[in-house]
């Protein structure tokens, strides 16, 4: 889910790396790891809150703090509801991010009733396509789960990620999601890293990610909203003359500017899908980690970054795809998040 403007500060906490589905582009590994105890996600919890609190009174910034609480699959956590409670009660706008097969209607339920503002569940195309990429019977359980979340009243974001495997049907999927009544439909791109990693030839090519693109935004979706954290499609619509050439960087991918991600086992990295470790939770403070990083303050340089990335006008807007870069660099014997994003098809002027 976008970050929606400057002042917004969003972290993602992956709870678990377990999940009941294998599919065939997941950026996470999929192993074992020792994951944090309600106590430890607590206490979490009170350092986020608190770290903004102090932030918008030394800087006289009101923060709209919001988290994205996901796995692996979240509900594999026994203490999920306790968890997202947790969240809500330090007044974080709260999103849960699951495949849904495993949400029933009391789930759901207990989901409106925590006040969790919004579900995104992912859906990759018709069934055929869906449990090619996701396994088999994870289409109408997936498809349940969304209804039970639409009948307690929550709202909900159908998400797709984007590949050579399902970007030629993507009208089913907008057919799809008008039919079932969600409010938003998301889009991203397949990110080669991973379990994915395997799917390097499957990423659009650039001038395919151009059409898409301009299709998808030509649309009319007569009551649902489409939605993407892709810095690139966002800059489609932004004319380049209203740009700021200033260097310092206020919208765009959110790594090293607007948020954070926080995995299982505690260890803190820029972005969900750029697995580039900036320190752990278990023994780092959050706010030395934001200040004091070196691959924070990396992505925050623009003289850093290499190849078009470097020389565009619009870097402080969107400086692509840092996880998309990364692991597209690792595929040429590379490990470079600074790299440029491989499918950006927008001017740099």
């Amino acid at each position: 889910m976008p970050i929606a403007n400057g002042f917004d500060f969003f972290v993602q906490l992956h709870l678990t790396e377990r999940c009941n589905l294998k599919c065939k582009h997941c950026y996470q590994t999929g192993k074992r790891q020792h994951e944090m105890s309600l106590a430890e996600i607590k206490l979490l919890i009170s350092e986020v809150a608190g770290m903004l609190k102090d932030w918008g009174e030394a800087y006289g910034i009101e923060f709209s703090p919001s988290v994205n609480v996901t796995g692996g699959e979240p509900f594999l956590r026994l203490d999920i509801f306790e968890i997202l409670n947790e969240f809500a009660e330090e007044g974080f706008e709260t999103y849960l991010l699951s495949n849904g097969t495993l949400i029933t209607s009391d789930k759901a339920k207990t989901l409106a009733g925590i006040g969790v503002k919004g579900v995104q569940v992912s859906i990759e195309g018709s069934e055929e396509i869906h449990e090619w990429i996701r396994g088999y019977g994870s289409f109408s359980s997936s498809l349940n789960g969304i209804k039970h979340l639409l009948n307690a009243g929550m709202e909900v974001t159908m998400n797709t990620t984007l590949s050579d495997m399902n970007a030629p049907y993507f009208m089913d999927i907008v057919k799809l999601a008008y039919y079932l009544g969600v409010q938003k439909l998301g889009f991203s791109r397949l990110v080669p890293s991973g379990r994915g990693a395997i799917m390097l030839n499957r990423m659009l090519k650039t001038e395919k990610v151009k059409e898409l693109y301009e299709e998808i935004f030509s649309l009319n979706t007569n009551g649902f909203t489409i939605v993407t954290g892709d810095p690139v499609a966002s800059q489609m619509k932004v004319p380049a003359n209203s740009i700021s050439s200033d260097a310092t960087p206020y919208g765009g991918c959110a790594a090293g500017v607007s948020g954070l991600t926080i995995l299982p086992d505690g260890t803190v990295t820029p972005c969900r899908r750029l697995p580039v470790s900036i320190g752990n939770v278990r023994r780092d403070s959050l706010r030395e980690i934001w200040a004091a990083s070196d691959v924070l303050n990396l992505l925050r340089d623009k003289s850093k970054y290499s190849g078009k990335c470097a020389k565009c006008g619009r870097w402080a807007v969107c400086r692509g795809c840092r996880a998309i870069a990364y692991a597209y660099s690792q595929a040429k014997g590379e490990n470079n998040f600074l790299a440029e994003d491989p499918q950006c098809f927008i001017s740099s002027e």
